[in-house]
């Protein structure tokens, strides 16, 4: 298992359900852990690692800028449907404000709401869902006995 800060390529072992177009790479032990989680998970039909790009207008600066989600993966829930959801990977503290204590993290949480709406916006139009995890969603993944919530 890679440290919290590893980087690298991740091997994938089922790559019938990969439907990205370049291999997906990890930024974090949190990222591998859930590229390995999709990977294994028979309920997931297709993942791909930041496989699109979503316009948004940075608050800060005016301009428009792009946003590049995390995962965008296909599952068939608990009653056997089929969903869509775009993922978004990202530490506690830049997800809610209540948990960002320093200015970088304040900064990172008003840009990430930004980039959020327009990824709500996308995956609606698209018939998805949009959802951030952070670590305290992703160590209990691996501990449902790889089960799509």
């Amino acid at each position: 298992m890679p440290s919290k800060f590893a980087t690298g390529k991740y091997n994938i072992k089922n790559p019938k359900k990969y439907v990205g177009t370049k291999a997906p790479t990890f930024r974090s032990s949190w990222e591998y852990r859930v590229f390995q989680w999709l990977d294994e998970t028979p309920g997931v039909i297709s993942w791909a690692s930041e496989p699109i790009k979503i316009p948004y207008q940075n608050p800060f600066t005016g301009k428009a800028s792009n946003y590049i989600p995390d995962l965008l993966f296909t599952y068939l829930d608990k009653t056997g449907v089929q969903r869509i959801e775009l993922v978004e990977i990202k530490p506690l503290k830049e997800t809610l404000l209540e948990s960002a204590k320093s200015k970088k993290d304040k900064i990172a949480y008003v840009l990430n709401q930004s980039k959020w709406a327009s990824a709500q916006a996308w995956a609606k139009h698209h018939g998805a869902v949009f959802r951030v995890l952070t670590e305290k969603d992703i160590f209990g993944i691996s501990k449902k006995n790889k089960k799509v919530k």
